[in-house]
Order: structure tokens, then sequence, then C-alpha cells
């Protein structure tokens, strides 16, 4: 072979050799490396975007949420007080009741209980609103009671995540939610429904249900052993217009 051959044969086989090359470059996959900073930045901006925004909504509904239950405490007050022209709310400051709080207090650290009045300005009712642990999760309710003769004038569950179709119950059967505005002397006492011996303190529990039954009948009893000493002590005079914004029953 010639030096012109050789040459011609020698440029071929590096011509090879590069589209070789070329052609593993392109079959190889390139892996972009992604910064550990930059994905941790992008993952905190995100996540305070989004804190931000329930930030904002909350800004915006929780106002909205505590002025409704507000009023409906306020409807409730009257449903368990049927009669009482007005209420005031009063607060166990220092073991006693007070209209007023002290000064810089925060009012959600305090209890406190809603007073009624006749339009003659005298009592005639006192509600309390307390929680305890039912079969699924807190039931709230609300109770109003004569405070000169102990027996209840109603009751309304405020809040509850009992079993759809046997906890809830407790408000939905009517039998059941009527014996507390029946008048029934306290302390309370719970019995299987048909069972009861006519006593005026008896309450009929719903079956199916008896366990949520007895939370109602165990909230109103504790609730009136915390209060019945203080409200014993005396209801402090409260002016013949209510400090609380009233609601038409």
């Amino acid at each position: 072979m010639n030096e012109n051959g050789m040459n011609t044969q020698n440029k071929k086989e590096e011509m090879a050799a590069e589209e070789s090359t070329v052609a593993e470059s392109q079959d190889t996959p390139v892996t972009e490396t992604v910064s550990t900073f930059r994905l941790v930045a992008t993952l905190a901006i995100a996540g305070a975007l989004a804190g931000l925004l329930i930030v904002l909504v909350n800004q915006h509904t929780k106002p909205i949420i505590d002025k409704y239950k507000a009023e409906q405490l306020q409807l409730a007050v009257y449903e368990v007080l049927p009669g009482v022209e007005r209420y005031n709310t009063f607060y166990l400051v220092n073991d006693a009741l007070s209209l007023n709080l002290p000064d810089g207090a925060k009012e959600s650290e305090y209890k406190r209980i809603y007073v009624g009045y006749d339009s003659a300005n005298k009592v005639s009712g006192v509600a309390i609103s307390r929680g305890e642990s039912g079969f699924q999760d807190i039931v709230q309710v609300i109770f109003g009671f004569d405070p000169v003769n102990g027996k209840l004038s109603g009751m309304k569950i405020l809040d509850s995540k009992e079993t759809p179709g046997l906890g809830d119950k407790i408000f939905k059967d009517l039998d059941f939610v009527n014996q507390f505005f029946a008048g029934p002397e306290t302390p309370l006492v719970a019995v299987k429904a048909g069972a009861g011996k006519g006593k005026p303190n008896e309450i009929d529990t719903i079956t199916g249900a008896t366990i949520s039954s007895k939370v109602v009948i165990n909230i109103i009893n504790n609730g009136l052993k915390e209060w019945r000493p203080v409200i014993d002590q005396g209801i402090p005079q409260a002016p013949a217009v209510s400090a609380d914004e009233e609601v038409s029953p």
C-alpha cells in the first residue's frame, strides 16, 4: 500500500472513531445535579406561602365563627331558661361571682355562668355551660336550673361528635331531651328506659346510647356540684339593663 492509501485508511479509522464516540455520548443520559440548598429553599418558600395563606384565611373567618358561636350561645341561654327577660354573665373571680374581670385579664381564662332575670329584675334561673368526654369526643352541654329549688329548666347540646344514629340521639331524641325541660329535681339519676320508680330526679337513658345519655347526666350533676357552693354564697346585684347583647328568644 502506498503512502496516499495509508493516509486515506487512517482518516477513515479516525472518522469511525469519532462517530462511535458521538453515538456513545448520545446514548448516555445526562444527569443534572440538583443543589440541596436550592431544594431546601424551594420547600421553605412553599411552606411559608402555605402558612401565610392559612393565617390570612383564619384572620378572615375567625371573627365570623366567633360571632356565630356567641349568637348561638345567647339563644341557648334563653332556651334553657324559659321565660327570662334578659341575662348577665358572671365570672368566677377569686372563688366568687363577679360581673367584671380583673384589669388586663383574658376572658377565655375565666369560668362563667349566665344568670337570667324576670321582668321585675329578680333572678329566675341560672345557665351553666360545661363539657366532658363522651363516647367519641367532648360533649358540650348548657343547662338551666332554678337556684332556689334546684330543679332543672332545660338542657341543650352545644357541641357533640357522638356516633351518628346512636350517640347523636342525645339531641335528636326529643323524648330524652324533653325530660330536662319537665323540671326534674337534682342531682339527676340515670335509669334504664321504662325501669324507673317514678322518682322526681330520674332521667330515662336512650336505648342504644346509654353511655352518651349518662355523659349528659353526669355533666349536669358535676356542673351543679361545682357551681352550687359558689351560687349559694349569693349572686351580686346587677344593673337592670343586661350587660350582654340581647338576642330575642
